[in-house]
């Protein structure tokens, strides 16, 4: 070998620099890989997390992310009912359209062979050939042909809600132990979704139940037709001030108030039961005018409670004639009337709105009237039915009007459940309606 020369430069290393490079490219392929896992897990974690996310997505995105972390062809989840006996919810991800059209009239899963086998042994399950497992039921007609399966029992706080599962890796390998850490994960957030969910729900059912023990059952009101609703917020365990209530009173007209106690808690739910009864107790005693009734239970609210800020809008219908009557009302701070007319036509009483009550006794109260023709519709409403954070309540306000013409021909009650069915607002408050319509002619 001829020696090298003083200062002759090196050739460089072609090859190593080309196998380093590969190598350098394989590395930077697995940290964007990385980064997308990590992206997704977020986007996971914010979705569990989140109220304003449905359930049904919540899981839907659990079985696209198992899917995609270790690269499944399919993958599915499945939701115990609430007394644990069968699947009654079950979420498959990665069917075609053809697989899809081969088991139709095909019935999902219920919690039998493998799946059922994630309930009954809670934990994962890794396994290399599905038809050799001794509690495999094997699958439908039409199913897609699948080997290779790994699961994971869906349970939170050790009730099991259910299981997770993946079947068949794109690149043809078994499941392995990183595969399973990974499923494991994913299947702890489906159950502290599904936990959280059925949680939200018992305490929605509970705060709307208890809330309705509240409010009163509206009386026979004849010769009136008389229709209610109350619809809690979306926030869990958020109890409302809003009330409703209508009697008839001794000089024969029929008197109707709805409010709206400041508060989303026991206080403002007790504050609206004992304003309640006392307004109704004035309304029966004293033959007096809105304005004079609202003044008086505001001073004996200052007078004997902690005076609770409260809006109400208090109305009488009056006779005035024969097949005519009259609305006289006063508001404190509250929303105003909607009156719809006998030919559909729905237009607010707007009046320059007094104070709420528990701020200022001192301060004059007003009444306002307008004729009510007969089959005349008043509909009194709380602000929950129209606030939006994201409009102005006159946008509210006008799509309730809108509302209220296009279902006008309903019955009472029908009509009003179509209002709070529809409503404009976001569901962030509660909400009441209450409607009186004058006889026919």
């Amino acid at each position: 070998m001829m020696p090298k020369k003083p200062n002759q430069p090196e050739l460089p290393d072609v090859p190593r620099r080309l196998r380093l490079g590969a190598e350098l490219d394989v590395i930077a392929e697995q940290l964007r890989s990385l980064a997308r896992a990590q992206d997704q897990l977020h986007d996971l974690y914010e979705a569990v997390i989140g109220r304003e996310v449905d359930l049904s997505v919540v899981l839907h995105l659990i079985v696209d992310t198992a899917m995609e972390l270790v690269g499944a062809r399919y993958g599915a989840l499945g939701v115990l009912d609430e007394h644990g006996r069968y699947l009654d919810r079950f979420i498959p991800v990665g069917l075609s359209e053809q697989e899809r059209a081969d088991l139709a009239g095909v019935e999902f899963p219920h919690g039998r062979g493998l799946l059922g086998h994630l309930i009954t042994h809670p934990g994962p399950l890794r396994v290399d050939d599905i038809s050799a497992h001794a509690d495999s039921a094997g699958f439908p007609p039409g199913h897609p042909p699948m080997r290779t399966l790994l699961g994971a029992t869906i349970s939170t706080r050790g009730k099991i809600y259910g299981d997770l599962y993946v079947a068949e890796r794109r690149d043809g390998q078994p499941f392995d132990v990183h595969d399973e850490a990974l499923i494991v994960a994913l299947a702890g957030a489906a159950g502290l979704a599904i936990d959280d969910a059925r949680l939200y729900e018992q305490t929605r059912f509970d705060a709307e139940h208890f809330q309705r023990l509240l409010l009163p059952r509206l009386p026979d009101l004849r010769p009136f037709s008389a229709a209610a609703t109350y619809r809690p917020a979306a926030t869990p365990g958020h109890i409302g001030g809003d009330w409703y209530d209508a009697l008839l009173v001794p000089d024969h007209a029929c008197a109707a108030v709805i409010g709206d106690v400041v508060g989303h808690d026991l206080q403002a739910a007790a504050a609206m039961a004992q304003i309640r009864n006392m307004l109704r107790a004035l309304l029966y005693d004293q033959r007096t005018s809105p304005s004079a009734v609202l003044a008086h239970l505001d001073r004996a609210l200052a007078a004997i409670t902690d005076e609770p800020v409260t809006t109400a809008c208090l109305a009488r219908i009056e006779p005035a004639q024969p097949g005519a009557w009259t609305l006289r009302w006063s508001t404190a701070g509250h929303p105003p009337p909607l009156l719809l007319t006998p030919d559909h036509r729905a237009s607010y009483l707007h009046a320059d709105p007094d104070l709420p009550l528990g701020v200022d006794t001192a301060q004059p109260r007003n009444d306002h009237t307008h004729p009510m023709p007969a089959s005349s519709t008043v509909i009194l409403f709380t602000d929950g039915l129209v606030e939006h954070p994201a409009h102005a309540i006159d946008t509210g306000l006008a799509r309730l009007a809108d509302l209220a013409t296009e279902h006008a021909a309903l019955p009472l009650q029908d009509l009003v459940q179509a209002l709070a069915d529809h409503h404009p607002s976001d569901g962030h408050d509660d909400m009441a309606i209450l409607a009186l319509r004058t006889p026919g002619t």
